[in-house]
């Protein structure tokens, strides 16, 4: 079992990097894990409470949670994946359960702030693009895919998103094994991922 991490600031393109990364696997030997399926659960909180919540920092992670999963499936044994509500700011009563792969796919932008998350990974890609363009791509997806409005997305950008960047999450590029430009596609950088995949699964 190979297991990669693919980590970077939000609208950096960690999407469309493991997209690329996939395409040309087959389908049963590669699983994707999202680190938004393991934020902490907040159902004791109300919803207004819940809105307050930094979600861009490390504490709102339910890393415990997430390193024992994939114990699991270093183990062998498959397990029931939390799933995360972007509009309601909650876990959902849904899980998808999720089985041990060849290549198993852990992307997040917090994902190598954890020392213990580290140790797990063979592979660390880290995913960079300019700060601008991360914001114009974050006020697509929030405002189109997650309900939000103008002043909320450019509200917790400058207030949240950009600092919990700089402190937690462009530090973490010192742990990174690869670094992808994604201001455009960058075929070179895919392609070795690709390669080492391979060559760890031969």
């Amino acid at each position: 079992m190979l297991i990669i991490g693919i980590a970077g600031g939000t609208g950096s393109g960690k999407t469309t990097v493991v997209e690329q990364i996939i395409a040309e696997l087959p389908k049963d030997e590669v699983c994707v894990i999202s680190q938004d399926s393991y934020y902490t659960d907040t159902s004791h909180l109300s919803y207004d409470d819940r809105v307050k919540i930094n979600f861009d920092h490390p504490n709102s992670i339910d890393f415990d949670l997430m390193v024992s999963h994939l114990k699991e499936l270093r183990n062998g044994r498959s397990f029931e994946q939390p799933t995360y509500s972007f509009i309601d700011h909650n876990r959902t009563n849904k899980t998808i359960t999720t089985f041990p792969k060849k290549v198993i796919i852990l992307e997040g932008i917090l994902i190598l702030t954890n020392s213990e998350i580290r140790e797990m990974l063979d592979i660390n890609v880290y995913v960079h693009a300019d700060s601008d363009e991360r914001l114009i791509r974050r006020l697509k997806r929030d405002m189109t895919d997650r309900g939000r409005d103008l002043n909320e997305v450019l509200d917790r950008y400058q207030n949240t998103l950009k600092p919990m960047h700089q402190q937690f999450i462009e530090p973490t590029k010192e742990f990174a094994d690869i670094i992808i430009p994604t201001n455009k596609l960058n075929p070179v950088a895919i392609n070795l991922i690709r390669s080492i995949i391979h060559q760890k699964l031969v």
